[in-house]
Formats: structure tokens, C-alpha cells, sequence
């Protein structure tokens, strides 16, 4: 089997679509002669937060209704939480331009984005962040996770983002840098619809060399057609409660199974010379309609996304340090060459149903995400444990289906003084990921082959395959009853409410290698994947098939967190401009993690985990709204964060996209937070403000990425560090320029500009004493000096997070030019195996550029958005360094992606 090296290096530009600022400029020529673009939805297309009517679904909402405010240039949305927050209103999302909401919520004060789909508030993981589907709790598809990735909500479906970042009593203990409350569109104020449709590109992937293969029909949908399900003598050997192995099953039982499997399909990888560009379709429609006093309204939505990207790059490791060049510097392991290109499909809908009728408002919502990823991957380069550090050739094929199905009631009752809101929910989570295929081929001059061989054994050649399964359900439910006192001096609401979660999850992970009866011949070994597992050689040779992960919960593992928890809060003005709100939570979880022995071993015994912990969860908040557009927010509280289901789970998970190998630690123990906050806030002009804050936390056994080094490997698991702090400042400033006075030509005079900055500092550090005790990667209690090192950064923290963008915008119609500027500075990605240096991600600078315009067409009101993305060809980095010496252990360019999208809007 030969590989060309060489095609892993595609470096030509994408130039097409530049051609489409052409395009959109003559629109907007055509547009300024044309009747203005009536908007499909009445709103306002350059509103701010301080004029939108933001849509927000808040546990224990309701707030004290007409009270006394000094500050009437205080947006309504600021000023009614109480709380330190940020909101991202529908009008900013489409400013942004983003296709799901990780992207957009990057653009928020203290968030960033890592992996393009867990946000982490203030550098603190995604473990610290509270993901919340109209204030009720939604399941991860991702089994590293428990914490949803939010790239896979499509910001069509969604009203509004609103990040808390100070804790309240009426949200779940678990919170610890803040709460991200997405809020999905409700009742629309008129009918509407709107089909849409874009197509782009990137510079790195479309029109480049890229790899795929066969697959089923139906992959282009993101739905498997069968080619990939259990074949049926797999399951038949499955069902008998015996590992497949030689001294369960015969030969000739286990050469059954190894034909079985759909070879070609799943396991040729394919040179694509002209990756497809990326497409997508979309439609949503609503109306509202009155029976009697009551008004109904239906919102649906529907989308389908087909993107694709290529990864070139390098993935190298270490072991230790050594002397190079005369100077200590980490000496070079692994060291690959890599090439990958993931199809990623995403399939949406929405549903919602809604009422309202005098004060009172019921909404239901539906909700159905599928993201699917297809990946083909080939790596070339050296390991020195294989094959005595000859030439390596590995590639795998993958097909991973996430998929969300989310249904909610939510039911906010007003009767006078008196507001009762009740929420329930129900949610399933799934990730299938069926006929996961590695080949590793390794090159040999011996008995002159001067060919890369694959013997299905011995150090460097294997063929194995992999059928894993996630399968979660959460069950929600929560009531709110809230009083406001009038009779009293000033105005008292207090609230009080319960609320009780259930999640259960069950994961499985068969993993299963080819091997030979005996020694292959030349002419075999050295053929391309499917003709080596050809059904003739199978039975020629004796290939069979046997089970590698028999140990108990290796296979299957079974999860379940309850958690009971009630509050009581109170909200008070004793004073004109003075807002109290107090509370405590009282919080009851049941966490168990139990791993399954599927195959009676009987002999190995791995811990089960138990965690029953409650907790008094106090919070408060005072606001002082000394000046018409001035107040000031302090507030103090404490919170939990519990380990992650992966994280306590024994099942060995790799992760292809890393190309690290990661197992759980059962013995996990919750993290404690205590959180200091508070703000200043100036609001000196309409959609104009400037707010100045600092935090700071302390975090009790936080929990960690661990790193070691096993049979020249390295593997990762977690640990809980003795203690951790957090401390930093935020800025964030927003200031309109109208251009009405540059000139009086028709251009400038509905015309603003509109500036925004945020800056976000932050400094963390591990905090290790001498006699603290951690648990070790094999669950015996050792030094907490021998796994952490004190006043090491949290994993994850940048110190520094920068977003700039300037705006020009239409006030009379849709017609706005938006550059956007990101910029993250060094992060700590996983702590260095064997207290080497740490892995750095390396975020850098981003620069984006927006263009959005409403034209009409023969009569028909339609909507253009031009994107431009990493302007800067920003590469991504993972790197660990020691003096002049660095080593990548993930490292690829991610281009230029340029994209062009039209809506008609009905």
C-alpha cells in the first residue's frame, strides 16, 4: 500500500466568492432607489438592547412591576434582572453573523469559545457554565460532556442569549461562571415567512484536496441508511453475554462475525481533488391569531446545513526532557504528518405554540437538532514504540451523529400581586457512533517489500473497529410563586420555588480488533484495507475478530444525577434607586456513576461512584441606582460544581480530533465556589454605555485534566486539585456616531456608526500545599505535589479576552457593515504528563467582517448577508514549550471562509 506524503499539504486560496461584495454593493446602489425592504418580523434592523423588546425566560420571573426607578435611560433588560448580566438580543446575534450560537456568544464580555462549541465565562471550563433551553435543563449528545455543546443550536431558532454571571437563588446551584439562558422564539406580533438559502467556502478546504469515502446513501442528509448497523452475527454474539475471544466462541464463529461487516463502504478512504462548497437551506414561518380574548401564535422553523472542512497539519508529543542544543528542551516522540476533512451535516426544526391571554403567557416548544459529522483521516510520520520508529500510515473513517430532541411547557401566570410560573421538561440525547475503522499500516524494506504492510498484529499494524452508543433523558419540572407587597413602606416581592432534575444516561463502547490465526503472507500484508479483510482472506487465513475492552464498565457504564432543589428569595427597594434581591437555595443531589461488568470479570474491581451531598446555596445582589443613567451592582455568593458523567466514568474514549486517549476518575468529589462581584455601570446616551467590573472566586477541589504516560503513551484523566482562585476585570463600552452632520447628502444622513469594545482581564492560579492528598490516574490517594503545581493557571484561562467591532448601519432600513475583531490570549489546553510543561491553545487574533442588506426585487422584500471569517488566517495551536524547543501537538490552518446568504421574506 502506497501513500504520496505530499497530499497532505492543500495551500491554495478560495477566490470565488470575494466577487460577492461586488455583488452586494450593486445591491445596495439598487437599494437606495428601491422602496425600503419592509422586514419580515416588525422590528427595527439596527435595534440595541436599550430599544429591542428582548424575549427572556427566567425561573421565578415576573419582577416588582411599576416601581420607583431613577435611571429611565437604563435599558429595560438591565435594569428589571438585578443581576450582573449580559444579553444578546436577535438583533445583535444577526449583527453577528453567526450560524450557531457558540459563535455568537464569543462576541460577549469575559466569554470565549474553545473547540468552536463550549463556552467558558471568565476562563473558567465548561464544567463552570450552566447551559440553560428556556430556563429549563437540556442533555449533551457529547460523551466527554454532560454540559451541552451549543454549536449545535442554530441561532434561527433562537429570541435571545442572556449570560448571568452572578448567582441568584432562583437558578441551579451548579453555577459556577455563570448561566447561559438561551430563550427561543415565542409568539410572533404578525405572520410571517421567510425561505432562505447561502453557499461558501474556505480557502484551506473547498476546491482543495480533501479526503472522504463511500458510506451510505443517505450521509449527505446526516442520516446512516443502514450501511453502518450492527451486522446481525455481532449481535447474535453479543446477546450470549461472552466476549468475543477464542476461548468463548470457535474459529469459525468468529470469522462469521469478521465478514459481516460492510468492508469497502466504511473503509477506503478516497482523494476528493475538489472538496464541494458549503450550502445550506432554511425556512420559518409564524402567525398570530386572536379566539375571543385569547391570542395564539405558531412559530416553526426548519433548516439543513452541509459544510465541510480540511485539516492539515501536525500532531507530535513528548515523553520528557532532555539536552538539545545545549540547553534543556523537550525532547521530540510522536510526530505526524496529518490530513483530515469532517463532512458536517446539521438537520433543525422548531415548533412553538403559544397563548396568551391577560397577563398570562403558555408556550410550548419543540425542538429536534441532528449533527452529523462524517470523517475520513490519514496520518503519516513516526512513533519510536512502533515498529522500531519506522515510517507510520494510519488512516481512520468515522461517522458521529448527535442528535437532540427537546419538548418543554412553560406556563407564566399574573393574577395582581400574585405571578406563578411553572416549567416542565422533557429531553433525549443521543450520539451513535457506528463502524469507527483504523487501519495502521507501517512501512518495511524487509525481504525487499519497500512497502507499507499491515501483518494485523505486532507493533505499528492493527485493523480495528469501534460501535459506541450515548443514550440520555432528562426529566425537568419547577414551580415559581412569587407575592409583591403594596401595603408596605417600599416595594417587597418575595419568591419562593422548587425544582427537581433527572438525568440518566447509559453509554456503550465496543471495541474490537481483526487478528490473524497465523502469519500473513507478503502478497496480503501489503494489500489496501478492504481487499486485507476481503471475505477470502478471512477464510483463507484464519482472520477473526476479538473484543479489547472486556473490563468492567470499559464496555458500558450507567449515570444518573438527581437533584431536588428549592429556594426563597426575596426583592426589595427600600430606597429610591436601592434594589436588594436575597436568597438561599437549598440543594439535594444524588450522583451516581456505576460501571457495568457486561462479562462476569469478576476479578478486576473498579469503583463505583456515589456522591449524595446537600448544600445551603446563599445569594445576594444590591444595585444602587444613584444617577438618571448610573447604578452600581455588588454581589456575593456560593455555588457547586459537580464532575462531569465522563469524568467519573472508567470507559476509555479517544479522541480522534486530539488524538489523545482519556478515562474517567470515579472517585471525583464536587467543587465548592465562593463569588465576589461588581459593577459599574453608565448608560450616557441612547444604546450608548460604558461598564467597568471585577470578580473574583475561590473554588475548593477543583477539577483538573490530568496527564501520564503509559507504554510510551500519553493518556489523560481527571483529578480534584487541592484549591484554585480567580480573579480579574471587565470593560465593556459601546458609543453611536451619527454621520447626519458630515454631509446632507441622503448617505450620511441615516447613517450612524456605532463603536464596541470589551476587555476582559483575568488571572487564576492552583493553589498546593505541602501535605495536601489528591487521587492518583489509579485511583489510590498520593501527593497532590506529585500531579499539580501550585500557582499553575486554571486549564482553560486566558488572561487576556479582547472583542472590538464597528458598525455602519441604516436607521431607515437593513443596510449594515460590520467588522468584528477577537483576540484571546495563551490558555492552558491539559497539564503536562509527568509535571512536564503544560499544553498551550493558542486562540490569537480573529477578524470578521458582516454585510447586511435588504433590497426589494419585483415587488419581493429579500435580505443579503455577505461573511468574510479569520481574515487574519489565524492557524489553530496546541503546543507544549520549553526553552527554544516546542512541540505540536495539534497544530492546522483554518483559512478564510467566505459565505453568501438570501432570505425572502414574505
Amino acid at each position: 500500500m502506497r501513500t504520496d506524503i505530499n497530499t497532505l499539504r492543500p495551500i491554495s486560496l478560495l477566490t470565488g466568492l470575494l466577487l460577492a461584495s461586488t455583488m452586494l454593493a450593486s445591491a445596495s446602489a439598487h437599494a437606495q432607489s428601491a422602496p425600503p425592504a419592509a422586514p419580515a418580523q416588525p422590528a427595527d434592523p439596527v435595534a440595541d438592547e436599550g430599544e429591542e423588546d428582548v424575549d427572556i425566560s427566567v425561573p421565578g420571573g415576573g419582577g416588582m412591576g411599576e416601581i420607583v426607578v431613577i435611571g429611565t435611560r437604563i435599558p429595560n433588560t438591565l435594569r428589571t434582572t438585578r443581576e450582573v448580566v449580559s444579553v444578546l438580543s436577535q438583533a445583535e446575534i444577526e449583527r453577528s453573523g453567526e450560524g450557531d450560537i457558540a459563535g455568537a456568544l464569543k462576541r460577549v464580555t469575559g466569554l470565549s469559545v474553545v473547540g468552536g462549541k463550549y463556552v467558558y465565562v471568565r476562563g473558567l471550563g465548561e464544567r463552570y457554565s450552566l447551559a440553560l433551553l428556556n430556563g429549563l435543563p437540556i442533555p449533551s449528545p457529547d460523551p466527554l460532556r454532560r454540559v451541552v455543546p451549543l454549536d449545535i443550536f442554530p441561532t434561527s431558532v433562537l429570541a435571545s442569549s442572556l449570560v448571568q454571571k452572578s448567582y441568584s437563588a432562583n437558578y441551579p446551584g451548579e453555577f459556577g461562571g455563570g448561566v447561559i439562558n438561551l430563550t427561543t422564539k415565542s409568539i410572533p406580533d404578525e405572520p410571517f415567512l421567510t425561505f432562505g438559502g447561502k453557499i461558501g467556502g474556505n480557502s484551506v478546504t473547498t476546491g482543495e484536496l480533501g479526503y472522504t469515502y463511500q458510506g451510505g446513501k443517505r450521509d449527505v442528509l446526516g442520516f446512516d441508511d443502514g450501511t453502518r448497523s450492527v451486522p446481525g452475527p455481532l449481535k447474535a454474539a453479543q446477546a450470549t453475554g461472552q466476549a468475543l475471544s477464542l476461548g468463548n466462541f470457535t474459529l469459525g464463529e468468529l470469522q462469521d462475525v469478521a465478514r459481516s461487516f460492510s468492508n469497502a463502504s466504511t473503509s477506503v478512504i478516497q482523494r476528493n481533488n475538489n472538496i464541494p462548497a458549503d450550502m445550506g437551506l432554511s425556512a420559518s414561518a409564524g402567525t398570530r391569531f386572536d379566539i375571543g380574548a385569547v391570542s395564539f401564535g405558531i412559530t416553526a422553523t426548519a433548516g439543513w446545513e452541509n459544510e465541510w472542512q480540511t485539516k492539515a497539519g501536525k500532531q507530535q508529543n513528548s515523553l520528557g526532557i532532555g539536552n538539545v542544543g545545549g540547553e534543556p528542551g523537550m525532547l521530540i516522540n510522536q510526530d505526524f504528518d496529518f490530513l483530515s476533512t469532517e463532512h458536517h451535516i446539521k438537520v433543525n426544526g422548531l415548533l412553538g405554540l403559544g397563548a396568551e391571554f391577560d397577563n398570562h403567557k403558555i408556550r410550548i416548544t419543540n425542538l429536534y437538532v441532528k449533527d452529523t459529522i462524517k470523517e475520513a483521516r490519514q496520518q503519516i510520520g513516526v512513533n519510536p514504540a512502533d515498529f522500531d520508529g519506522a515510517l507510520l500510515n494510519r488512516t481512520a473513517t468515522a461517522f458521529f451523529e448527535r442528535q437532540l430532541i427537546d419538548t418543554q411547557g412553560v406556563a407564566e401566570f399574573r393574577f395582581g400581586n400574585v405571578s406563578l410560573d411553572v416549567r416542565g421538561t422533557y429531553a433525549n440525547s443521543k450520539r451513535l457512533s457506528p463502524y469507527e475503522r483504523e487501519f495502521r499500516y507501517a512501512f518495511t524494506e524487509q525481504d525487499g517489500i519497500n512497502d507499507f504492510v499491515n501483518a494485523l498484529q505486532g507493533p505499528g499494524q492493527s485493523a480495528t473497529i469501534a460501535f459506541s452508543r450515548l443514550n440520555e433523558n432528562v426529566y425537568g419540572a419547577a414551580v415559581d410563586l412569587g407575592y409583591k407587597f403594596e401595603t408596605l413602606p417600599f416595594p417587597v416581592r418575595i419568591v419562593a420555588g422548587y425544582a427537581y432534575n433527572d438525568n440518566q444516561r447509559e453509554s456503550d463502547f465496543f471495541q474490537y480488533r481483526f487478528q490473524p490465526s497465523d502469519a500473513l503472507p507478503i502478497g496480503v500484508i501489503q494489500q489496501r484495507p478492504d481487499f486485507l479483510l476481503s471475505d477470502f482472506n478471512v477464510q483463507t487465513y484464519g482472520i477473526f475478530l476479538t473484543q479489547t475492552n472486556t473490563l468492567p464498565g470499559a464496555a458500558r457504564y450507567e449515570a444518573s444525577l438527581k437533584v431536588h432543589g428549592a429556594y426563597g428569595q426575596v426583592e426589595l427597594e427600600p430606597a429610591d434607586g436601592v434594589q436588594l434581591v436575597a436568597g438561599v437555595r437549598y440543594e439535594k443531589g444524588e450522583q451516581r456513576v456505576i460501571p457495568v461488568d457486561l462479562y462476569s470479570s469478576g476479578n478486576v474491581a473498579i469503583p463505583e461512584t456515589q456522591i449524595d451531598r446537600e448544600y445551603w446555596l446563599p445569594a445576594a445582589t444590591l444595585t444602587w441606582n444613584f444617577a438618571e443613567d448610573m447604578q452600581v451592582r455588588l454581589s456575593a455568593s456560593k455555588t457547586v460544581a459537580r464532575p462531569q458523567f465522563r469524568e467519573l466514568a472508567n470507559q476509555f474514549y479517544f479522541d480522534t480530533e486530539n488524538d489523545r486517549g482519556s478515562f474517567g476518575n470515579p472517585l471525583l468529589v464536587d467543587s465548592q465556589l465562593t463569588n465576589l462581584e461588581g459593577r459599574y455601570e453608565w448608560y450616557f446616551g441612547r444604546d450608548e454605555r460604558i461598564t467597568i467590573g471585577g470578580f473574583w472566586k475561590n473554588i475548593n477541589k477543583p477539577i483538573e485534566i490530568i496527564a501520564f504516560i503509559s507504554s510510551a503513551t500519553i493518556t489523560t484523566t481527571f483529578g480534584n486539585a487541592p484549591r484554585a482562585s480567580l480573579y480579574g476585570a471587565e470593560l465593556d463600552a459601546q458609543k453611536i456616531f451619527s454621520l447626519d452632520r458630515v454631509s446632507d447628502a441622503d448617505f450620511f444622513q441615516a447613517r450612524r456608526v456605532m463603536l464596541g469594545v470589551n476587555y476582559t482581564y483575568s488571572k487564576s492560579k492552583l493553589k498546593v500545599r505541602p501535605g495536601d492528598r489528591t487521587i492518583d490516574p489509579t485511583f489510590q490517594e498520593t501527593e497532590a505535589s506529585n500531579l499539580f503545581r501550585d500557582g499553575a493557571r486554571l486549564t482553560g484561562q486566558s488572561d487576556h479576552l479582547v472583542n472590538f467591532q464597528i458598525s455602519l448601519q441604516n436607521q431607515d432600513r437593513l443596510s449594515e457593515q460590520t467588522i468584528l475583531f477577537n483576540f484571546a490570549s495563551d490558555r492552558v489546553s491539559q497539564r503536562g504528563a509527568s509535571l512536564l510543561p503544560d499544553l498551550i491553545e493558542r486562540p490569537g487574533v480573529r477578524l470578521d467582517f458582516v454585510w447586511r442588506e435588504g433590497i426589494v426585487v419585483a415587488g419581493l422584500n429579500f435580505d443579503l448577508k455577505f461573511e468574510a471569517r479569520n481574515l487574519t488566517n489565524t492557524r489553530y495551536q496546541e503546543f507544549q514549550a520549553l526553552g527554544s524547543t516546542r512541540i505540536d501537538y495539534n497544530t492546522y490552518a483554518l483559512g478564510r471562509t467566505f459565505q453568501l446568504g438570501a432570505s425572502l421574506n414574505f
